[in-house]
């Protein structure tokens, strides 16, 4: 099969022909229809998590299984399936508790394993982590809710638990902030969109953002606070940065909850956060790492009625050459949305 392969940490990605995958013993094999490009895979690029190489990256995907392992009980060749960028062992109690997202023994697919820029990824424990795609779902949107846009909705519903009539910071209009956008509206809350992409903002306020800040160097949190008066209920850094997550703290009000869903791996050090701030007032800092299967029923259950659109997202679709070439720069890439592969092209 065609994939794209990382031979070591920050070397140009090659498309090239490679060993098909077999469907592991309680796993699949999905024939891959579309997968995103997420800052996420630029980390395990760019040598920040823990990866064997060669390697083959990419964690959010749609596709139809081809391939079906012993002990696979709920699924079948045909089927068409997504599946979370955390794949649970289905055994222990995080899982059986409906937590696979924090399984002790969790497999990631484009990170413990080869991903799915390529065209079959082999998938772990199908019958905890596999997710049926409804029939008018298309393959780019159900791609996108593996990790952006289901990560999201968890951050706001189960870890924020956002409320009606809250505000929301959003810093980093990219895929996740975006989905937070979207998400945030249909529950009901006010949001305040931050990014130093102006074309990024504007989408965001075609999604319902209230207010735009362009981080251009000035003052973050002072804007936020004077849109606001105080600060917001919650905020969300979709970044991952030393100075987008100190913006999200210091843009909350008294008692505000952080969520931090953009990675803060140790590039210089560790992260700096200002924690005195969350002291003084009593802030709630909260991390948020995807979301399990089972709790996609209640975000499909919004997608199938309308409620949430996340096919919105999608900015654009690219084949695996241009994923190979895009992917050692993303981390700069002024994207305004999210952008999928068809490995077919």
């Amino acid at each position: 099969m065609r994939a794209v392969v990382v031979d070591a940490a920050r070397a140009r990605p090659e498309v090239r022909d490679v060993p098909e995958p077999s469907a592991p013993p309680g796993g699949v094999v999905v024939r891959v229809a579309a997968t995103g490009v997420c800052r996420s895979d630029w980390h395990a690029w760019a040598g920040h998590d823990d990866i064997a190489f060669p390697h083959v990256p990419g964690h959010e995907l749609a596709g139809d299984v081809v391939e079906v392992g012993d002990g696979v009980s709920r699924w079948q060749v045909g089927d068409r399936v997504t599946v979370p960028f955390v794949c649970g062992c289905g055994r222990c109690a995080w899982c059986r508790s409906g937590n696979a997202q924090v399984c002790p023994d969790q497999e990631q697919p484009g990170f413990t394993h080869w991903g799915s820029f390529a065209e079959l990824v082999a998938l772990h424990a199908a019958d905890t982590n596999l997710v049926a795609v409804p029939e008018q779902v298309d393959s780019a949107t159900a791609a996108g809710l593996g990790c952006r846009f289901a990560t999201a909705y968890r951050a706001l519903v189960g870890r924020a638990r956002i409320a009606e009539g809250e505000t929301v910071t959003v810093v980093g209009a990219g895929g996740v902030g975006l989905s937070v956008v979207m998400i945030a509206r249909a529950l009901g809350a006010r949001v305040v969109a931050v990014d130093r992409n102006p074309e990024a903002l504007g989408v965001a306020t075609g999604l319902g953002a209230e207010h735009t800040v362009l981080a251009d160097g000035a003052d973050v949190p002072s804007r936020i606070a004077d849109l606001l008066g105080g600060g917001s209920h919650v905020a969300v850094d979709a970044v991952g940065s030393e100075q987008t997550c100190a913006d999200a703290v210091l843009s909350l009000r008294r008692r505000g909850r952080l969520v931090q869903v953009g990675l803060l791996p140790p590039v210089d050090g560790h992260p700096r956060v200002p924690m005195d701030r969350v002291i003084a007032w009593e802030l709630d800092v909260l991390g948020s790492h995807g979301m399990a299967a089972a709790d996609y029923p209640a975000l499909l259950a919004m997608v199938e009625a309308g409620t949430l659109q996340p096919q919105r997202l999608v900015e654009r679709t690219i084949g695996l050459d241009e994923a190979a070439d895009l992917l050692p720069g993303f981390d700069r890439a002024t994207v305004a949305g999210m952008t999928i592969v068809d490995p077919t092209r």
